[in-house]
C-alpha cells in the first residue's frame, strides 16, 4: 500500500465541535491559564538566573522544569485556542507531527527530570555533608542533558514509527490536539508495532522514574524520622514538600486517565486529558513559590532593584 504524500494529507481535530458555546468559554479559560503558565514559569527562570542565592542544583533543575512546561504548553495551547474560535479545525500532517513530537518529548523529559530532582533531594537530606561534592555543576548539567536527551530519543522513535504509517480514511482525530495514540489509530494498516513500542516507552518513562522516585523518598523518610528535633524534621520535610506535590499531581493525573473507566461521553475524557496538560504546568511554579522564602526574597530583591532604577 502506497503512503500518502505529506503535502496532500490533512487531519481534522474534532475537539468539542458539537458544543460551540463551550469552545468559546474554553478559549477564555485557556487564554488566562496560558498567561499564568508563561508568567509563572518565566519568572522562576529569570529569578534563578539573576539571584546568586538560587544558583543551586535544586533551582537549576526547577528552571529546566519551568522551561520544559513553557515549551510543552506552547506546542498545543495556541493552536487549540485558534481551533476553539474557528469552524474549520484542519491541521496539516507536518504541523500535526511537529505538535505531537514536541509534546511527547516534553512529557518524556519531565518524567526523567522528576526522578533527577528526587535524587537531588535524596543527596541533600541523606548525605548533606557530601552534597556540594556529589551534586557538582558538571553532574547537574549532565543529568539535565540526559533527561532532555532521553525524552527526545523516545519521541523520535515513536514519531518515526508513526509517520511511516499510511493514512487513507477521513483522518478525523477525536481530540483537541494531535495525540499520538489517536493519530496512529487512523492508519489503514496494522499498528501492533506502534502499540508495543508505546507500551514499552510508558513502562520505561513512567514507571521506572516513579520507582526511582519512590526509592529515593523511602531513604529520605527513614533519614528524616531519625532526626531528633522536631524543627529539623519539619525543615527536612519542607524541602521535599513541593517536589512531592508536583510528582503526586503529575503521576496522579496520568494514572487517573489510564485507570478510570472510559465514559460514554468522550467529551469529558478529552477535557480531562487537556486539563491535565494545562493545569499541572500552571500550578508547578505556584507550588514551588508558595512557601519558599528563598524565592520570595529573590522576588523582593528583583522588585526593589527595578524600583530604584525607575527612581
Amino acid at each position: 500500500m502506497e503512503r500518502t504524500n505529506w503535502t496532500d494529507i490533512e487531519f481534522t481535530l474534532q475537539g468539542l465541535s458539537k458544543y460551540p458555546r463551550a469552545e468559546k468559554f474554553l478559549f477564555m479559560m485557556f487564554l488566562v491559564m496560558y498567561m499564568v503558565i508563561l508568567l509563572g514559569n518565566s519568572t522562576l527562570i529569570i529569578l534563578t538566573l539573576l539571584d546568586s542565592r538560587l544558583h543551586t542544583p535544586m533551582y537549576f533543575f526547577l528552571s529546566n522544569l519551568s522551561f520544559l512546561d513553557i515549551l510543552y504548553t506552547s506546542s498545543f495551547i495556541p493552536s487549540t485556542m485558534i481551533h476553539f474560535l474557528s469552524e474549520k479545525k484542519n491541521i496539516s500532517l507536518t504541523r500535526c507531527v511537529v505538535q505531537m513530537s514536541v509534546s511527547f518529548t516534553m512529557a518524556s523529559t519531565e518524567c526523567v527530570l522528576l526522578a533527577v530532582m528526587a535524587y537531588d533531594r535524596y543527596v541533600a537530606i541523606c548525605i548533606p555533608l557530601r552534597y556540594p561534592i556529589i551534586m557538582s555543576k558538571a553532574l547537574c548539567i549532565q543529568m539535565a542533558a540526559l533527561s532532555w536527551g532521553l525524552g527526545f530519543l523516545n519521541s523520535l522513535t515513536q514519531t518515526i514509527l508513526a509517520v511511516r504509517l499510511p493514512f487513507c480514511g477521513k483522518n478525523v482525530i477525536n481530540h483537541f490536539v494531535c495525540e499520538i495514540l489517536a493519530f496512529i489509530k487512523l492508519a489503514c494498516t496494522d499498528i501492533s508495532l506502534n502499540e508495543i513500542t508505546l507500551m514499552l516507552g510508558n513502562v520505561i518513562f513512567l514507571f521506572v522514574p516513579l520507582l526511582l522516585i519512590s526509592i529515593s523518598y523511602i531513604f529520605i523518610l527513614s533519614t528524616v524520622l531519625r532526626i531528633n528535633s522536631a524543627g529539623g524534621r519539619k525543615k527536612a520535610f519542607s524541602t521535599c514538600s513541593a517536589h512531592v506535590t508536583v510528582v503526586t499531581m503529575f503521576y496522579g493525573s496520568i494514572l487517573f486517565m489510564y485507570i478510570k473507566p472510559k465514559s460514554k461521553d468522550t467529551a469529558s475524557d478529552k477535557l480531562i486529558a487537556l486539563c491535565y496538560g494545562v493545569v499541572t504546568p500552571m500550578l508547578n511554579p505556584i507550588i514551588y513559590s508558595l512557601r519558599n522564602t528563598e524565592v520570595h526574597d529573590a522576588m523582593k530583591k528583583l522588585t526593589a532593584r527595578q524600583f530604584w532604577k525607575k527612581g
